[in-house]
């Protein structure tokens, strides 16, 4: 009821205000009051407008005072400007030219340099090429028994093996105190007694000793006996046939020689290395003339020994075959000529050589290594070592090979180390050998030491690669890097020797030979000298009479 009336009540108010208005408008007033306000702001903004043309006016005039200015302000900077450009340009293009110039020169240096340094280049190539050579050169003539495999016979530069013994400043000969060595007493074939003097037997000062002095002259008899077997010869009268009792066997000839005779011909142009001139000149002076033997009947008993021992070289082979440990070897001499070869298999106090026209897989073909499956020692002859269940190959030749490095290769070390290293083991080795105790220790630091070395050597080979001239080092290197085993077994089995020495002893017999004939005129000479050393070699091992023994050998067939 309150909120109707409070709604009539501004109602009525607000019709109020609009008559008020309408009566205004209709009375004119209301016009006049606006068209009053009207004009007053726009007198106002009237005025305001011309104040603002004013400013107006003096701004523009700034602006065109400042516009004249800059423009004169332009004009010069520009006129500075492109001055300073012309300059520049004139600068950059002198610039540019010097630059021109300074590559062109450097250009034209560069060539030179380039030139000088493959001049440089081709100086230090060539010098290097010749700093190779000549220690290739040097290597080859500074090569002898020392530092290689080369027998110290074929050396130009032989040198005397110097005696390591301190000098003791005493005489030569026996010295005071020591066992006097008198020469073997012989069974005598005549004796004859020397009368007491009388002075000694008819003088009462002296009396018997009840002591016989007694001394030897021996005397050496060479004579020929000559046994003449005789039968009468008949005549069939029917047939013609001539007939006679038999003769002891073996007696074909008018004259046969017997094992003395063939013996010993035979011993001394093979054994004593005696020329077969030199032999049948010898034989008949001590014969007195009487035997006077041909040279193709000492020539024919090569042959004749060769076929009579077949069997027991034989034995020599299938006891080498069956050997734990083997040492083996190729050795050479000359054959119309041409080179031939001689392949050796030793173990122990057995050796067979076994002549052969080449080495290599044909030279092996037919030995005892053909098919050996024990432990080989050898040379690094490629060969030799694919044979063998295991393989020690020859520190010895090691040895020689690391002294050449040293003095090929002096910017090395290795080299100097591997030298110590085979130093003490061979004294391990030899020590055990001569009865001592195996250590498990000392092998593991040999094995150590060894293993090091390789790394240094690997190491120093990669800083300063091999020459082009000498790479014997190297290659020595690559081998005892990769192989190991076969260069560290005889310190793991004392039963293996560390070298191969037996073998080349062995080798030093036939190249004796060789030396003496120069060259053998076959192949069979070849053959049949290396049956007959094999055989008397194995005799001598055995401690028999070799004279007596190659008699026998000689006479097997012959029934006397």
């Amino acid at each position: 009821m309150s909120m109707g009336l409070f709604d009539t009540g501004v109602l009525r108010m607000r019709l109020k205000a609009a008559e008020e208005k309408v009566e205004a408008f209709e009375s004119g007033e209301k016009y006049v009051q606006m068209q009053e306000r009207f004009q007053a702001a726009f007198r106002e903004q009237n005025a305001r407008i011309r104040r603002l043309e004013c400013e107006l006016g003096r701004a523009h005039a700034q602006t065109v005072s400042v516009r004249k200015k800059w423009s004169e302000i332009f004009d010069d900077v520009y006129r500075e400007a492109n001055a300073g450009k012309f300059a520049l340009r004139k600068e950059i293009a002198r610039l540019e030219q010097r630059a021109l110039e300074a590559e062109r020169q450097r250009d034209a240096a560069l060539d030179r340099l380039r030139d000088k340094n493959h001049e440089l280049y081709e100086v230090k190539a060539a010098l290097y090429e010749a700093e190779q050579k000549i220690t290739g050169l040097t290597a080859r003539i500074n090569k002898d028994y020392t530092n290689s495999s080369k027998s110290s016979s074929q050396s130009p530069n032989h040198k005397a093996i110097s005696n390591g013994r301190e000098k003791s400043g005493r005489n030569p000969g026996g010295q005071k105190g020591h066992v006097h060595h008198e020469r073997r007493r012989m069974e005598p074939t005549q004796t004859v007694a020397i009368p007491a003097p009388s002075i000694y037997k008819d003088d009462p000062n002296f009396k018997e000793t009840g002591s016989t002095v007694r001394k030897q002259l021996v005397k050496l008899h060479v004579g020929v006996e000559v046994v003449e077997y005789s039968t009468p010869e008949f005549r069939n009268r029917t047939t013609g046939q001539r007939v006679h009792a038999d003769f002891p066997k073996g007696l074909k000839e008018e004259v046969t020689y017997d094992g003395t005779v063939k013996a010993l011909a035979y011993l001394l142009n093979n054994e004593c290395y005696v020329g077969i001139k030199k032999t049948q000149d010898f034989i008949k002076e001590i014969t007195g003339g009487k035997l006077a033997l041909s040279s193709g009947f000492i020539c024919s008993l090569s042959k004749q020994f060769s076929e009579k021992t077949k069997q027991e070289r034989d034995a020599l082979f299938l006891e080498l075959f069956s050997a734990p440990v083997l040492h083996a070897d190729f050795t050479f001499g000359r054959m119309n000529g041409s080179q031939s070869a001689v392949m050796i298999c030793a173990a122990g106090d057995t050796v067979l050589y076994q002549g052969r026209p080449k080495k290599g897989d044909e030279g092996v073909e037919g030995s005892p290594l053909e098919f050996y499956d024990g432990i080989l020692v050898s040379d690094h002859e490629a060969a030799l070592i694919k044979h063998g269940s295991k393989n020690q190959e020859c520190m010895a030749h090691i040895k020689r090979y690391v002294i050449n490095s040293t003095e090929n290769e002096k910017g090395l070390t290795w080299n100097t180390m591997m030298k110590e290293w085979i130093k003490d083991a061979l004294s391990y080795w030899n020590d055990v050998h001569d009865g001592g105790k195996e250590s498990a220790e000392k092998i593991s630091g040999l094995e150590q030491r060894y293993d090091e070395i390789m790394e240094k050597a690997k190491a120093e080979y990669e800083y300063e690669p091999p020459g082009e001239y000498f790479k014997d080092g190297y290659n020595l290197y690559k081998r005892m890097a990769e192989e190991k085993e076969r260069y560290t077994l005889f310190l793991h089995d004392t039963t293996v020797e560390p070298d191969n020495n037996l073998a080349e002893r062995c080798a030093r017999k036939f190249k004796r030979k060789a030396a003496q004939v120069m060259c053998f005129r076959s192949q069979d000479g070849v053959d049949r000298f290396c049956d007959g050393l094999s055989i008397t070699q194995s005799i001598k091992a055995s401690g028999g009479n070799l004279y007596e023994s190659v008699t026998e050998r000689f006479n097997i067939g012959l029934e006397v």
